[in-house]
C-alpha cells in the first residue's frame, strides 16, 4: 500500500511539473493558455483526491491542509478557464 502511495504522490508531482512546465514555455513565448497545462491541472487534481483518500497508514488525514490544497487547484482552474475563454473570444 505503501508503494502505491508513492506512486501516486510521484503522478500528483508530475501533474503540477507539466502544469508548470506549460506555463513556462508559454511565459516566454505567446502567453497563451495551451492544453498541456491543462491536462497537468486534471493529473494534479485527480492524483490529489486520490491521495486524499484514507490509505490505512496509520495517521489522520488534515482536512485543513487538503482543503487549502483543493482551494489553490480550483483557483488555478479558474484562471486557465478565464484565460481560455478569452483566448477564445478574442481568436487567438
Amino acid at each position: 500500500m505503501h508503494t502505491l502511495h508513492s506512486i501516486v504522490v510521484i503522478v500528483h508531482l508530475l501533474g503540477f511539473a507539466t502544469l508548470f512546465g506549460g506555463w513556462i514555455v508559454e511565459a516566454f513565448g505567446q502567453r497563451r493558455i495551451n492544453k498541456v497545462m491543462q491536462w497537468g491541472l486534471v493529473v494534479a487534481l485527480v492524483a490529489g483526491l486520490a491521495l486524499s483518500a484514507p490509505w490505512d497508514l496509520g495517521y489522520e488525514p488534515n482536512y485543513m491542509k487538503i482543503g487549502t490544497k483543493f482551494l489553490v487547484v480550483v483557483v488555478i482552474g479558474a484562471l486557465l478557464g478565464i484565460g481560455g475563454a478569452r483566448q477564445k473570444r478574442t481568436g487567438s
